[in-house]
């Protein structure tokens, strides 16, 4: 993964927990305090802070993975501020837009590996989810996600993952209801 998601987590834990937090999650993980937002990192980097932060902060990987989710909208929105302007005006409009998003950051990191999203069974105030990866285990990341786009666009959000890989698919698949706050 590129540094600027390992920079992220830094940042999330700075803010919500602190510098001492931080550095004992940091000293766990085994990894330095900087990142080079383009630099590519082995993900095992960013799997070994999640971990430690789960032995740190005594959360289980799917909490630490959703709220990462949501504080991931509010970093990239402050770095990426444009791009994000560009890809919609509305919740539903944004998300419909992700692979658009990706897209557009894939011409600064040409050695990124993006998830897809595909939006199906849309009715008014919801929809199902498609999240397609090649990495396992971060599906907890889109609840966060798809909340935080939520408050992004002050609508109103309940996700919930309906199935996945272990139901033999190869995507993960969520229920989203939405409606403006």
């Amino acid at each position: 993964m590129y540094g600027l998601v390992n920079q992220a987590v830094r940042e999330m834990v700075l803010t919500h927990f602190g510098e001492e937090k931080w550095e004992a999650i940091r000293e766990k993980a085994g990894t330095d305090d900087v990142f080079i937002a383009m630099d590519q990192y082995p993900d095992d980097v960013t799997v070994g802070l999640v971990g430690s932060a789960c032995a740190v902060l005594g959360a289980q990987p799917a909490q630490v993975l959703e709220a990462f989710g949501e504080y991931w909208v509010d970093f990239t929105g402050r770095t990426y501020g444009e791009l994000f302007e560009m890809s919609g005006s509305s919740f539903v409009e944004f998300v419909k837009n992700l692979n658009d998003l990706h897209t557009r950051v894939e011409m600064m990191m040409p050695d990124l590996a993006p998830p897809s999203f595909i939006v199906i069974d849309e009715v008014p105030g919801e929809f199902k989810l498609q999240y397609h990866s090649k990495r396992d285990g971060l599906h907890p990341m889109i609840l966060g996600l798809v909340r935080g786009l939520g408050k992004r666009f002050g609508t109103k959000v309940d996700i919930v993952r309906l199935r996945g890989k272990e139901d033999g698919l190869s995507y993960d698949e969520f229920l989203v209801k939405h409606q403006p706050a």
